[in-house]
Protein backbone atom coordinates (compact mmCIF):
# COMPACT_ATOMS: atom_id res chain seq x y z
CA UNK A 1 0.00 0.00 0.00
CA UNK A 2 1.73 3.56 -1.09
CA UNK A 3 2.40 5.73 1.54
CA UNK A 4 0.13 8.99 1.62
CA UNK A 5 2.55 12.13 0.27
CA UNK A 6 3.29 14.72 2.31
CA UNK A 7 1.33 18.01 1.42
CA UNK A 8 3.87 20.30 -0.42
CA UNK A 9 4.91 23.36 1.71
CA UNK A 10 3.77 27.16 1.68
CA UNK A 11 5.22 30.30 1.89
CA UNK A 12 3.29 32.31 4.88
CA UNK A 13 4.22 36.31 3.06
CA UNK A 14 3.94 38.33 6.25
CA UNK A 15 3.64 42.48 5.46
CA UNK A 16 1.64 44.74 7.59
CA UNK A 17 -0.28 41.46 8.93
CA UNK A 18 2.67 40.98 11.90
CA UNK A 19 -0.04 38.77 14.36
CA UNK A 20 -1.00 35.13 14.59
CA UNK A 21 -4.81 35.68 15.24
CA UNK A 22 -7.38 36.60 12.63
CA UNK A 23 -4.74 36.20 9.81
CA UNK A 24 -6.35 34.88 6.78
CA UNK A 25 -2.92 33.54 5.01
CA UNK A 26 -1.51 32.10 8.04
CA UNK A 27 -5.00 30.14 8.54
CA UNK A 28 -5.29 29.05 4.54
CA UNK A 29 -2.58 27.00 5.57
CA UNK A 30 -3.64 24.48 7.62
CA UNK A 31 -1.34 22.05 8.84
CA UNK A 32 0.94 22.24 5.54
CA UNK A 33 5.12 23.46 6.46
CA UNK A 34 5.10 26.72 6.64
CA UNK A 35 7.92 29.09 5.71
CA UNK A 36 7.02 32.36 7.64
CA UNK A 37 8.64 35.42 5.46
CA UNK A 38 8.95 38.90 6.00
CA UNK A 39 10.96 40.61 3.08
CA UNK A 40 12.59 43.93 3.42
CA UNK A 41 11.90 45.65 -0.15
CA UNK A 42 12.54 49.30 0.15
CA UNK A 43 13.02 49.31 -3.57
CA UNK A 44 9.18 48.64 -3.98
CA UNK A 45 7.97 51.03 -1.39
CA UNK A 46 10.28 53.63 -2.73
CA UNK A 47 9.19 57.03 -1.03
CA UNK A 48 6.91 55.05 0.87
CA UNK A 49 9.25 52.79 3.12
CA UNK A 50 8.75 53.75 6.73
CA UNK A 51 9.78 56.39 8.31
CA UNK A 52 12.24 57.03 11.21
CA UNK A 53 9.79 56.26 14.01
CA UNK A 54 7.44 53.55 12.04
CA UNK A 55 10.95 51.76 11.46
CA UNK A 56 11.55 51.83 15.56
CA UNK A 57 7.67 50.01 15.75
CA UNK A 58 8.75 47.49 12.66
CA UNK A 59 11.64 46.61 14.39
CA UNK A 60 10.37 45.37 17.97
CA UNK A 61 7.04 44.15 15.87
CA UNK A 62 9.30 41.76 14.21
CA UNK A 63 10.92 40.63 17.13
CA UNK A 64 7.52 39.96 19.03
CA UNK A 65 5.90 38.04 16.07
CA UNK A 66 9.37 35.74 15.58
CA UNK A 67 8.80 34.82 19.20
CA UNK A 68 5.51 34.21 18.96
CA UNK A 69 6.01 31.83 15.83
CA UNK A 70 9.18 30.03 17.66
CA UNK A 71 6.72 29.59 20.20
CA UNK A 72 4.78 27.56 17.70
CA UNK A 73 7.28 25.92 16.15
CA UNK A 74 7.89 27.81 13.18
CA UNK A 75 10.69 30.61 12.89
CA UNK A 76 10.41 33.84 10.91
CA UNK A 77 13.04 34.18 8.40
CA UNK A 78 13.79 38.13 7.19
CA UNK A 79 15.49 38.94 3.93
CA UNK A 80 16.08 42.25 2.03
CA UNK A 81 15.80 42.54 -1.53
CA UNK A 82 13.20 42.25 -4.16
CA UNK A 83 10.28 40.85 -3.10
CA UNK A 84 9.75 39.17 -6.95
CA UNK A 85 13.44 37.56 -6.49
CA UNK A 86 13.41 37.15 -2.61
CA UNK A 87 10.42 34.91 -2.61
CA UNK A 88 10.68 32.39 -5.62
CA UNK A 89 14.27 31.34 -4.33
CA UNK A 90 13.10 30.77 -1.19
CA UNK A 91 9.76 28.54 -2.47
CA UNK A 92 12.66 26.53 -4.58
CA UNK A 93 14.82 26.09 -1.45
CA UNK A 94 11.99 24.82 0.64
CA UNK A 95 9.79 23.58 -2.16
CA UNK A 96 6.74 25.44 -2.08
CA UNK A 97 4.02 25.46 -3.96
CA UNK A 98 2.19 28.26 -2.93
CA UNK A 99 2.97 32.13 -1.09
CA UNK A 100 0.03 33.07 0.85
CA UNK A 101 -0.14 36.65 2.07
CA UNK A 102 -3.23 39.17 2.85
CA UNK A 103 -3.23 41.94 0.18
CA UNK A 104 -3.06 45.56 0.84
CA UNK A 105 -4.10 48.94 -0.34
CA UNK A 106 -1.20 50.69 -1.07
CA UNK A 107 -0.84 51.56 -4.73
CA UNK A 108 3.04 50.48 -4.28
CA UNK A 109 2.02 47.36 -2.40
CA UNK A 110 -0.70 46.09 -5.73
CA UNK A 111 2.11 46.29 -7.72
CA UNK A 112 4.26 44.65 -5.80
CA UNK A 113 2.00 42.04 -5.77
CA UNK A 114 1.47 41.95 -9.12
CA UNK A 115 5.51 41.20 -9.88
CA UNK A 116 5.78 38.67 -7.11
CA UNK A 117 2.49 36.87 -8.93
CA UNK A 118 4.82 36.96 -12.41
CA UNK A 119 7.55 35.45 -11.21
CA UNK A 120 6.42 32.66 -8.87
CA UNK A 121 3.93 31.66 -11.75
CA UNK A 122 7.42 31.12 -13.88
CA UNK A 123 7.89 28.35 -11.92
CA UNK A 124 4.98 26.96 -11.41
CA UNK A 125 4.38 28.38 -7.37
CA UNK A 126 0.90 30.63 -6.61
CA UNK A 127 0.65 33.46 -5.19
CA UNK A 128 -2.88 33.05 -2.86
CA UNK A 129 -3.51 36.50 -1.95
CA UNK A 130 -6.35 36.85 0.89
CA UNK A 131 -8.75 39.72 1.97
CA UNK A 132 -7.45 43.38 2.79
CA UNK A 133 -7.05 44.73 6.03
CA UNK A 134 -10.48 46.17 6.38
CA UNK A 135 -13.81 45.45 7.59
CA UNK A 136 -15.12 45.04 3.66
CA UNK A 137 -13.98 45.15 0.51
CA UNK A 138 -13.85 47.82 -1.17
CA UNK A 139 -14.43 46.63 -4.45
CA UNK A 140 -17.51 45.35 -3.39
CA UNK A 141 -19.09 48.63 -1.99
CA UNK A 142 -20.19 51.42 -5.22
CA UNK A 143 -22.44 54.23 -4.98
CA UNK A 144 -25.36 54.16 -6.88
CA UNK A 145 -24.14 55.65 -9.87
CA UNK A 146 -21.55 52.88 -9.52
CA UNK A 147 -18.50 55.08 -8.49
CA UNK A 148 -16.52 54.85 -5.56
CA UNK A 149 -18.08 56.57 -2.54
CA UNK A 150 -16.12 60.18 -2.21
CA UNK A 151 -17.69 61.22 0.79
CA UNK A 152 -17.72 60.03 4.57
CA UNK A 153 -21.36 60.11 5.37
CA UNK A 154 -22.98 58.23 2.96
CA UNK A 155 -20.44 55.63 2.60
CA UNK A 156 -20.91 54.73 6.60
CA UNK A 157 -24.60 55.04 5.56
CA UNK A 158 -23.98 52.25 2.77
CA UNK A 159 -21.48 50.19 4.91
CA UNK A 160 -22.58 49.89 8.46
CA UNK A 161 -25.22 47.32 7.78
CA UNK A 162 -22.93 44.75 6.05
CA UNK A 163 -21.04 44.97 9.13
CA UNK A 164 -23.63 43.57 11.51
CA UNK A 165 -23.14 40.37 10.48
CA UNK A 166 -19.41 40.16 10.05
CA UNK A 167 -17.48 37.19 10.40
CA UNK A 168 -15.72 36.35 14.13
CA UNK A 169 -12.53 36.41 14.31
CA UNK A 170 -10.16 33.73 13.02
CA UNK A 171 -7.97 31.69 16.25
CA UNK A 172 -4.26 31.74 15.79
CA UNK A 173 -2.85 28.51 14.85
CA UNK A 174 -2.55 25.67 17.87
CA UNK A 175 0.75 24.67 15.99
CA UNK A 176 3.01 25.45 13.07
CA UNK A 177 5.24 22.77 11.04
CA UNK A 178 8.34 24.24 9.90
CA UNK A 179 9.32 23.92 6.20
CA UNK A 180 12.48 21.97 6.05
CA UNK A 181 15.75 23.30 3.71
CA UNK A 182 15.02 27.18 4.40
CA UNK A 183 18.70 29.43 4.22
CA UNK A 184 19.54 31.12 7.17
CA UNK A 185 17.79 34.48 7.06
CA UNK A 186 19.23 38.13 8.18
CA UNK A 187 19.70 39.26 11.46
CA UNK A 188 17.14 41.87 12.88
CA UNK A 189 19.94 44.04 14.42
CA UNK A 190 21.42 44.17 11.06
CA UNK A 191 18.68 45.74 9.41
CA UNK A 192 19.45 48.92 11.94
CA UNK A 193 15.87 49.69 12.06
CA UNK A 194 16.25 51.52 15.44
CA UNK A 195 18.18 54.82 15.81
CA UNK A 196 21.75 55.00 17.07
CA UNK A 197 22.99 57.68 19.68
CA UNK A 198 21.31 59.99 20.56
CA UNK A 199 18.48 57.77 21.30
CA UNK A 200 15.68 60.52 19.69
CA UNK A 201 13.29 57.29 20.52
CA UNK A 202 14.78 56.75 24.32
CA UNK A 203 10.57 57.98 25.69
CA UNK A 204 9.10 55.49 23.42
CA UNK A 205 9.41 51.78 25.45
CA UNK A 206 7.33 53.49 27.87
CA UNK A 207 4.65 54.20 26.11
CA UNK A 208 4.33 51.44 23.43
CA UNK A 209 4.50 47.73 23.21
CA UNK A 210 4.79 46.69 19.50
CA UNK A 211 3.68 43.43 18.72
CA UNK A 212 0.37 41.43 18.84
CA UNK A 213 0.42 40.99 22.95
CA UNK A 214 1.30 44.85 23.40
CA UNK A 215 -2.41 45.31 21.00
CA UNK A 216 -4.29 43.14 22.86
CA UNK A 217 -3.52 44.74 25.92
CA UNK A 218 -4.01 47.77 24.21
CA UNK A 219 -7.18 46.83 23.36
CA UNK A 220 -8.33 45.47 26.89
CA UNK A 221 -6.90 48.65 28.74
CA UNK A 222 -9.20 50.75 26.20
CA UNK A 223 -12.35 48.54 26.78
CA UNK A 224 -11.86 48.38 30.75
CA UNK A 225 -12.73 50.60 33.76
CA UNK A 226 -15.06 52.74 31.57
CA UNK A 227 -12.87 54.49 29.17
CA UNK A 228 -15.16 53.32 26.34
CA UNK A 229 -17.99 54.74 27.73
CA UNK A 230 -16.18 58.11 28.05
CA UNK A 231 -14.45 58.32 24.53
CA UNK A 232 -17.29 60.94 22.99
CA UNK A 233 -15.71 63.10 25.33
CA UNK A 234 -12.81 61.88 25.93
CA UNK A 235 -11.28 61.72 22.60
CA UNK A 236 -11.12 65.43 22.22
CA UNK A 237 -8.94 66.64 25.41
CA UNK A 238 -5.58 66.38 24.63
CA UNK A 239 -4.61 66.34 28.15
CA UNK A 240 -6.43 62.95 28.69
CA UNK A 241 -3.68 60.30 28.80
CA UNK A 242 -6.36 57.49 27.99
CA UNK A 243 -8.61 59.39 25.94
CA UNK A 244 -8.30 57.47 22.91
CA UNK A 245 -7.38 54.02 22.28
CA UNK A 246 -3.96 54.12 21.18
CA UNK A 247 -4.75 51.20 18.90
CA UNK A 248 -3.47 53.20 15.49
CA UNK A 249 -0.06 52.00 15.42
CA UNK A 250 -0.71 48.04 16.05
CA UNK A 251 -3.78 48.82 13.15
CA UNK A 252 -1.16 50.08 10.60
CA UNK A 253 1.34 47.02 11.31
CA UNK A 254 -1.25 44.48 11.48
CA UNK A 255 -1.05 43.26 14.80
CA UNK A 256 -4.50 42.94 15.58
CA UNK A 257 -7.01 43.24 12.72
CA UNK A 258 -9.78 45.30 12.65
CA UNK A 259 -12.61 42.75 12.60
CA UNK A 260 -10.99 42.03 16.36
CA UNK A 261 -11.57 45.37 17.80
CA UNK A 262 -14.63 45.92 16.03
CA UNK A 263 -15.94 42.71 17.73
CA UNK A 264 -14.62 43.24 20.94
CA UNK A 265 -16.23 46.63 21.02
CA UNK A 266 -19.29 45.78 20.37
CA UNK A 267 -19.14 43.13 22.85
CA UNK A 268 -18.03 45.55 25.60
CA UNK A 269 -20.98 47.84 24.53
CA UNK A 270 -23.39 45.08 24.73
CA UNK A 271 -22.67 44.62 28.82
CA UNK A 272 -23.52 48.37 29.15
CA UNK A 273 -24.71 51.31 26.75
CA UNK A 274 -24.21 49.97 23.23
CA UNK A 275 -24.62 53.40 22.13
CA UNK A 276 -21.84 54.51 24.00
CA UNK A 277 -19.69 52.32 21.02
CA UNK A 278 -21.13 54.37 18.36
CA UNK A 279 -18.34 57.27 18.49
CA UNK A 280 -15.56 54.70 18.64
CA UNK A 281 -16.83 52.48 15.71
CA UNK A 282 -17.68 55.71 13.17
CA UNK A 283 -13.77 56.13 13.75
CA UNK A 284 -13.27 52.61 12.78
CA UNK A 285 -15.31 53.22 9.51
CA UNK A 286 -13.43 56.55 8.72
CA UNK A 287 -9.83 54.35 8.88
CA UNK A 288 -12.35 52.62 6.64
CA UNK A 289 -12.89 54.86 4.60
CA UNK A 290 -9.75 56.57 4.30
CA UNK A 291 -8.96 52.98 2.81
CA UNK A 292 -11.84 53.04 0.43
CA UNK A 293 -10.56 55.94 -0.92
CA UNK A 294 -6.75 54.76 -1.40
CA UNK A 295 -7.97 51.96 -3.18
CA UNK A 296 -10.06 53.29 -5.84
CA UNK A 297 -8.31 56.57 -6.02
CA UNK A 298 -4.29 55.62 -5.80
CA UNK A 299 -3.39 58.92 -6.81
CA UNK A 300 -4.59 60.41 -3.38
CA UNK A 301 -0.79 60.43 -1.62
CA UNK A 302 0.35 62.27 -4.62
CA UNK A 303 -2.69 64.74 -6.08
CA UNK A 304 -5.34 66.54 -4.63
CA UNK A 305 -8.81 64.95 -5.21
CA UNK A 306 -10.70 68.16 -6.05
CA UNK A 307 -8.89 69.16 -9.54
CA UNK A 308 -8.99 72.79 -8.99
CA UNK A 309 -6.63 72.51 -6.14
CA UNK A 310 -4.12 71.62 -8.76
CA UNK A 311 -3.54 75.49 -8.64
CA UNK A 312 -3.92 76.42 -5.31
CA UNK A 313 -1.63 78.91 -4.86
CA UNK A 314 0.85 77.67 -2.22
CA UNK A 315 3.84 80.25 -0.64
CA UNK A 316 6.48 77.57 0.72
CA UNK A 317 8.68 78.86 2.84
CA UNK A 318 11.47 76.56 4.34
CA UNK A 319 11.60 78.62 7.78
CA UNK A 320 7.69 78.52 8.43
CA UNK A 321 7.60 74.94 7.53
CA UNK A 322 10.78 74.49 9.82
CA UNK A 323 9.35 76.36 12.69
CA UNK A 324 6.22 74.41 12.80
CA UNK A 325 8.21 70.76 12.17
CA UNK A 326 10.31 72.13 15.87
CA UNK A 327 6.80 73.50 17.81
CA UNK A 328 8.09 76.87 17.44
CA UNK A 329 4.75 78.75 16.11
CA UNK A 330 3.88 80.41 18.62
CA UNK A 331 0.49 79.12 18.74
CA UNK A 332 0.76 77.02 22.40
CA UNK A 333 -1.64 74.05 21.92
CA UNK A 334 0.19 73.92 18.02
CA UNK A 335 3.41 73.99 19.70
CA UNK A 336 2.50 71.32 22.51
CA UNK A 337 1.20 68.70 20.10
CA UNK A 338 4.30 68.94 17.19
CA UNK A 339 6.64 68.09 20.70
CA UNK A 340 4.44 65.68 21.39
CA UNK A 341 4.94 63.68 18.34
CA UNK A 342 8.88 64.36 18.07
CA UNK A 343 8.96 62.58 22.08
CA UNK A 344 6.57 59.97 21.82
CA UNK A 345 6.18 59.19 17.96
CA UNK A 346 2.43 60.44 18.01
CA UNK A 347 0.15 63.31 18.13
CA UNK A 348 -3.27 63.41 19.82
CA UNK A 349 -5.75 63.66 16.88
CA UNK A 350 -7.49 66.51 17.42
CA UNK A 351 -4.30 68.22 17.79
CA UNK A 352 -2.87 67.03 14.36
CA UNK A 353 -5.86 68.45 12.90
CA UNK A 354 -5.38 71.51 14.28
CA UNK A 355 -1.62 71.90 13.76
CA UNK A 356 -2.60 70.87 10.08
CA UNK A 357 -4.56 73.63 9.41
CA UNK A 358 -2.28 76.03 11.23
CA UNK A 359 0.28 74.86 8.63
CA UNK A 360 -1.40 74.72 5.45
CA UNK A 361 -4.05 77.59 5.85
CA UNK A 362 -2.79 80.44 8.28
CA UNK A 363 0.81 79.76 6.48
CA UNK A 364 0.20 78.44 3.61
CA UNK A 365 2.82 75.70 3.74
CA UNK A 366 1.66 72.50 0.93
CA UNK A 367 -0.39 69.37 2.70
CA UNK A 368 2.22 66.89 0.78
CA UNK A 369 5.38 68.67 3.36
CA UNK A 370 3.19 69.00 6.07
CA UNK A 371 2.18 64.72 5.29
CA UNK A 372 6.08 64.11 4.79
CA UNK A 373 6.74 65.08 8.40
CA UNK A 374 4.00 63.08 10.00
CA UNK A 375 5.01 60.17 8.00
CA UNK A 376 8.88 60.32 9.25
CA UNK A 377 7.72 61.08 12.58
CA UNK A 378 4.57 58.76 13.62
CA UNK A 379 4.69 55.25 14.62
CA UNK A 380 0.92 54.96 13.19
CA UNK A 381 2.11 56.72 9.86
CA UNK A 382 -0.26 55.05 7.36
CA UNK A 383 -0.49 55.89 3.79
CA UNK A 384 -4.23 56.07 3.59
CA UNK A 385 -5.09 57.13 6.84
CA UNK A 386 -1.87 59.72 6.56
CA UNK A 387 -2.73 60.86 2.76
CA UNK A 388 -6.71 61.17 3.18
CA UNK A 389 -6.67 63.04 6.36
CA UNK A 390 -4.00 65.90 5.26
CA UNK A 391 -6.30 65.90 2.25
CA UNK A 392 -9.53 66.89 4.52
CA UNK A 393 -8.03 69.55 6.46
CA UNK A 394 -6.49 71.21 3.46
CA UNK A 395 -10.03 71.34 1.88
CA UNK A 396 -8.75 69.55 -1.15
CA UNK A 397 -9.95 65.79 -0.51
CA UNK A 398 -13.22 63.81 -0.04
CA UNK A 399 -14.94 66.23 2.26
CA UNK A 400 -18.50 68.02 1.46
CA UNK A 401 -17.03 70.99 3.57
CA UNK A 402 -15.84 73.90 2.34
CA UNK A 403 -11.84 75.00 1.94
CA UNK A 404 -12.87 78.31 4.69
CA UNK A 405 -13.29 75.31 7.53
CA UNK A 406 -9.89 76.85 9.59
CA UNK A 407 -9.66 76.38 12.56
CA UNK A 408 -8.75 79.11 15.08
CA UNK A 409 -5.40 77.76 16.97
CA UNK A 410 -6.32 79.99 20.13
CA UNK A 411 -9.72 79.33 20.30
CA UNK A 412 -9.42 75.38 19.90
CA UNK A 413 -6.70 75.37 22.40
CA UNK A 414 -8.90 77.34 24.99
CA UNK A 415 -12.22 74.84 24.24
CA UNK A 416 -10.32 71.36 23.95
CA UNK A 417 -7.23 72.20 26.72
CA UNK A 418 -9.32 75.03 28.91
CA UNK A 419 -6.78 74.55 31.59
CA UNK A 420 -3.93 73.44 29.94
CA UNK A 421 -2.80 70.84 31.37
CA UNK A 422 -1.75 69.29 28.04
CA UNK A 423 0.14 72.60 26.99
CA UNK A 424 2.11 73.14 30.30
CA UNK A 425 3.87 69.47 29.65
CA UNK A 426 4.62 70.06 26.42
CA UNK A 427 5.82 73.87 26.53
CA UNK A 428 6.99 73.89 29.86
CA UNK A 429 8.05 77.79 29.58
CA UNK A 430 4.55 78.51 29.83
CA UNK A 431 4.02 76.91 32.44
CA UNK A 432 3.62 79.21 34.88
CA UNK A 433 1.10 81.98 32.44
CA UNK A 434 -2.71 82.07 33.97
CA UNK A 435 -5.07 79.92 32.02
CA UNK A 436 -6.05 83.34 30.67
CA UNK A 437 -3.18 83.63 28.53
CA UNK A 438 -1.94 80.43 28.54
CA UNK A 439 -3.33 80.25 24.55
CA UNK A 440 -2.39 83.32 24.19
CA UNK A 441 0.87 84.59 25.73
CA UNK A 442 1.27 87.66 23.61
CA UNK A 443 -1.99 88.81 24.79
CA UNK A 444 -1.09 88.88 28.64
CA UNK A 445 0.61 92.50 30.30
CA UNK A 446 3.83 92.51 29.91
CA UNK A 447 3.76 92.34 34.49
CA UNK A 448 2.07 89.03 34.31
CA UNK A 449 4.35 87.47 31.62
CA UNK A 450 7.26 89.13 33.61
CA UNK A 451 6.18 87.35 36.60
CA UNK A 452 5.95 83.98 34.70
CA UNK A 453 9.24 83.89 33.24
CA UNK A 454 8.32 84.22 29.63
CA UNK A 455 9.99 86.74 27.39
CA UNK A 456 8.55 86.58 24.07
CA UNK A 457 11.14 85.93 21.42
CA UNK A 458 13.17 84.67 23.91
CA UNK A 459 11.48 82.06 25.97
CA UNK A 460 8.67 81.47 23.44
CA UNK A 461 8.40 82.71 19.91
CA UNK A 462 5.77 85.04 19.16
CA UNK A 463 3.16 83.78 16.29
CA UNK A 464 4.07 83.19 13.22
CA UNK A 465 1.05 84.99 11.92
CA UNK A 466 -1.46 86.55 13.43
CA UNK A 467 -4.14 84.50 13.68
CA UNK A 468 -7.07 86.78 11.91
CA UNK A 469 -4.41 87.72 9.45
CA UNK A 470 -3.35 84.02 8.36
CA UNK A 471 -7.21 82.97 7.81
CA UNK A 472 -8.04 86.07 5.92
CA UNK A 473 -4.57 85.60 3.82
CA UNK A 474 -5.97 81.60 3.36
CA UNK A 475 -9.59 82.95 2.34
CA UNK A 476 -7.53 84.85 -0.51
CA UNK A 477 -5.91 82.40 -1.91
CA UNK A 478 -8.65 80.08 -1.82
CA UNK A 479 -10.57 82.97 -3.92
CA UNK A 480 -7.54 83.40 -6.14
CA UNK A 481 -7.78 79.94 -6.80
CA UNK A 482 -11.47 80.01 -7.56
CA UNK A 483 -11.06 82.92 -10.24
CA UNK A 484 -8.54 80.49 -12.40
CA UNK A 485 -10.61 79.91 -15.47
CA UNK A 486 -9.05 76.50 -15.14
CA UNK A 487 -10.62 75.94 -12.30
CA UNK A 488 -12.93 72.90 -11.51
CA UNK A 489 -16.03 73.63 -8.62
CA UNK A 490 -14.79 72.95 -5.27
Amino acid sequence: MPRPTSPAPVLIWFRQDLRLADNPALAAAGDRPVLPVFVRDEAAAGRWAPGGAARWWLHHSLAALAAALRAKGAGLHLARGRAEDVLPALARAVGADAVLANRLCAPWAREQERRVATALAGQGVRLVLHELPLLHDPEALRAGSGRAYEAFTPFARAVRPRLEHLAPPLPAPARLRAADGAPAGEALESWRLTPRPPDWAAAFPALWQPGEAGAEARLARFLSAGRLHGYAAARDRPSEADGTSGLSPHLHWGEISPRRVWHAVRAAAEEGDRAAAEPFLRELLWREFCHHLLWHRPELPERPLRAAFAGFPWAPDARLLRAWQRGETGFPIVDAGMRQLWRHGWMHNRVRMIAASVLVKHLLQPWHDGAAWFWDTLVDADLANNSANWQWVAGCGADAAPYFRIFNPVRQGERFDPEGRYVRRFVPELARLPDRFLHRPWEAPEAVRRAAGVVLGRDYPRPLVDPAAGRARALAAFAAMRRRPEAAPA
